[in-house]
Order: C-alpha cells, then structure tokens, then sequence
C-alpha cells in the first residue's frame, strides 16, 4: 500500500471523514497536517500528527509540513486527501509535496469504497 496525506482541519463530518478514510485501507503510513486543535483527534494508533499554524503565512506553513515530512514518506508518490480544511491549507500541502519531489493521487471515500479523482 501507499502512505496516506490528509488535511485535518475544521469543517462540519470532515473529521469522520478522515477518520473512515484510515480505517479503509491498510496504509502504510498516515500523516494528518493539522494544527494544535485537531492533536484531539482519534488516530487509533494508526497516524502521526503534521502540525502548523493555519493562521501563519503559506510559506511558513509549506516550510513546517516539509521539515515534518522530510525522510519520512515511504516511496515517490502518496495518496492525498483534501476532504478537510481551506483552500491556503491545501495549497501549502500540495507545494510542500512538490518542493519534495513527490507524486500524489488525489483519493476520497464514497459510499463504494476509496475512490482515485
């Protein structure tokens, strides 16, 4: 399997979301980027934390995700999960995997199962 990405931020059921996104597919890691209110979510053992400030400059927030990211992804592309969070937190997840060199496929949960988009 792949190393799953996902943003974990507010938005109403987007953390039940992200929660029965993990619990689907046998990931090989999981990285949640968040910032210090969502270390309240459950991982069940079965995730690490990436946190940063939302309310930093993207660029800032680009150089935090990468320095927590750095050597720890398994392989040359990751499965991405956008479902949660804003638009600016996105966009710094997505450059700070473009400035690492790694690949992603955008993947969502419906109700057949994960789905690539």
């Amino acid at each position: 399997m792949t190393d799953l990405i996902a943003c974990l931020s507010t938005g109403k059921g987007t953390w039940a979301h992200v929660s029965q996104l993990i619990a689907q597919e046998d990931w090989n890691n999981v990285f949640l980027v968040t910032n210090d209110f969502g270390l309240r979510f459950d991982t069940r053992g079965k995730g690490e934390f990436v946190v940063t400030n939302f309310d930093k400059g993207i660029d800032s927030m680009v150089e935090d995700i990468v320095k927590q990211l750095q050597g720890k992804l398994k392989g040359f592309e990751v499965a991405l999960n956008l479902a949660s969070g804003s638009g600016k937190e996105h966009m710094a997840i997505i450059s700070a995997l473009i400035k690492m060199g790694v690949g992603f496929r955008l993947v969502v949960l419906t109700k057949e199962g994960i789905k690539e988009i």
